[in-house]
């Protein structure tokens, strides 16, 4: 019985009263006398179509639809978190019910999240947050005094002191300080000025703010952007949602992904017949391709963008990581400046780095900076409008930001323990880097590039005519068909190659390296095994 003594609850009340009501009679509720009962039946049928006729006006169509929304959203893709990620979801709730797979747990190596990975935090970094958020433990002995001489200052930059107050849009003006200084010191004494400095929602906020500025015109006019293939999805992402136009050039597989100005250089002359390429976009070090460009290629390009008047991106966010021998990080910023001032003062240049990379893996924080160079004083404005509209980046993530800009120095308490950190952390990712290339590469059908930086492989894999024929009866590309039977009969989770872009007719997977030493074996054993196995069933 529901309220008023009608069965079936409110909702189930009120539509029965409201066909009763429509027929002509009261409704038969117990505070009223019943009806009569003469013509019962052929009122009642009346009745109930007119219930049918209530319930088809309370459902009315929907105007949100895939017909209807956004046509540039829906062109959006993200393969790092796309369909094999949402079947490793589903694994995983399969296996807390109980059912039975031929592995116990998924791991997901499909993403860069070191935390997740069971990577510990650095411990500097997170006092000093920790400060910040809750200031009375300020007062605690159980905190260095280098932490607390940070923490007071980033907090003496907050409204009202609190980390919980808005922030200028462009960031927290002592953090923006903090970040110019660093970037003096990493290039070597090349001046930065703190009003070219961006605080950003991570480096994937400033990349997507920059190119919605960049992209105007229609037609053959409209702004080209010419990213890496291999790339990281961000780039194909915000070029979709703009309505740009995406230009590809192909890194050179054969010589460890190397950048080939004369590749770019076709590329951008292929696409001069149908867009207006303005936008140059770097990965360095790369994701997918884990590749460190050299200081002649970074010069070559910059004349490139320099000689074709392309505005340079320059997404530098695994600056820390760079694991090979005679393999050294040279910021796109530095040798500008080096190669004298006909290109530092006119190339537009914009940079990115970020809290979620490195040596720190803080990507919850959502902390990262853009430095912007050489643009029109006109278009500042604009760009702090822009940037304003969604108000500030998260003040906690600042914090974070100002910690990697700003750690502690030879001399203060913290100094040992935040060196033998970071260190650890960099020593351990560049002897995964070695054991993943090494054992990939002992495996027939596979072959992989050394990992000279970044925090991924991307090995090239052979899939055998049968199996492509078989992936296109499913309507799958021939690499998901084979991710997602590795992660079915593995429960390992790897990105198609598909999904970053690669050459027609060749498959690759992107795979984190960061899972701990002992169970990266293991899934580089699994994956031989898998490997294996799907070669012979398909040969």
């Amino acid at each position: 019985q529901g309220p008023g003594g009608c069965r079936g609850g409110r909702k189930d009340m009120a539509l029965r009263c409201a066909a009763w009501l429509v027929a002509g009679r009261p409704p038969p509720c117990p505070r009223l006398p019943p009806p009569a009962r003469e013509g019962t039946v052929r009122r009642s049928s009346a009745a109930k179509a007119s219930a049918v006729k209530i319930t088809e006006k309370a459902s009315r169509e929907k105007i949100l639809t895939l017909e209807s929304m956004n046509p540039q959203v829906k062109a959006v893709e993200y393969a790092v978190r796309g369909p094999i990620v949402l079947k490793a979801g589903e694994i995983e709730k399969e296996l807390r019910k109980g059912v039975k797979k031929p592995f116990t747990e998924v791991i997901k190596a499909n993403i860069g999240d070191a935390h997740a990975m069971g990577q510990r935090p650095i411990t500097f970094l997170r006092q000093v947050v920790a400060l910040c958020t809750y200031p009375n433990l300020l007062d605690s002995p159980s905190f260095p005094e280098d932490a607390k001489k940070r923490a007071r200052r980033i907090l003496q930059g907050c409204g009202g002191n609190s980390l919980g107050s808005y922030s200028a849009s462009q960031g927290i003006n002592c953090i923006r300080e903090d970040v110019a200084s660093y970037i003096e010191r990493r290039d070597g004494g090349v001046p930065a000025d703190p009003d070219n400095i961006y605080l950003t929602t991570g480096a994937s906020d400033g990349i997507a703010t920059i190119l919605k500025i960049l992209v105007s015109g229609g037609g053959r006019s409209r702004t080209g952007v010419m990213i890496p293939i291999p790339q990281y999805p961000l780039y194909s992402a915000a070029i979709s949602e703009l309505d740009a136009i995406q230009v590809n050039y192909y890194l050179d597989e054969e010589n460890c992904w190397a950048l080939d100005v004369n590749e770019l250089r076709r590329s951008l002359n292929e696409a001069k017949a149908y867009c207006n390429p303005k936008v140059l976009c770097i990965i360095n070090p790369g994701n997918p391709t884990g590749q460190v460009q050299n200081r002649k290629c970074i010069e070559d390009v910059i004349h490139f963008a320099w000689e074709e008047k392309l505005f340079l991106l320059a997404d530098e966010v695994y600056q820390d990581n760079v694991y090979s021998e005679g393999c050294q990080f040279h910021s796109f910023k530095k040798i500008l400046y080096e190669m004298g001032p006909e290109y530092y003062n006119n190339v537009e240049l914009a940079s990115f780095h970020s809290t979620s990379k490195g040596y720190m893996g803080e990507c919850g924080y959502r902390g990262g900076y853009m430095e912007v160079i050489n643009l029109h004083p006109e278009i500042k404005g604009q760009l702090v409008k822009l940037l304003s509209v969604r108000l500030c980046p998260p003040v906690s993530g600042q914090a974070a930001m100002d910690i990697v800009v700003n750690p502690p120095i030879p001399g203060e308490e913290s100094y040992s323990q935040f060196i033998k950190e970071k260190e650890s952390v960099l020593n351990n990712l560049a002897k995964k880097a070695k054991l993943t290339e090494d054992m990939f590469n002992k495996v027939p059908g596979i072959h992989c590039n050394p990992l000279q930086g970044a925090m991924y492989a991307f090995p090239r894999i052979f899939i055998p005519s049968k199996a492509i024929e078989e992936a296109k009866a499913h309507k799958m590309a021939p690499d998901m068909f084979y991710c997602m039977k590795l992660l079915e009969e593995t429960g390992i989770c790897v990105v198609p190659g598909s999904g970053f872009g690669q050459r027609e007719g060749s498959y690759h997977f992107r795979m984190t390296i960061l899972p701990p030493v002992e169970k990266l074996k293991i899934l580089l054993e699994k994956v031989k095994d898998f490997h294996i196995k799907f070669l012979e069933k398909y040969a």
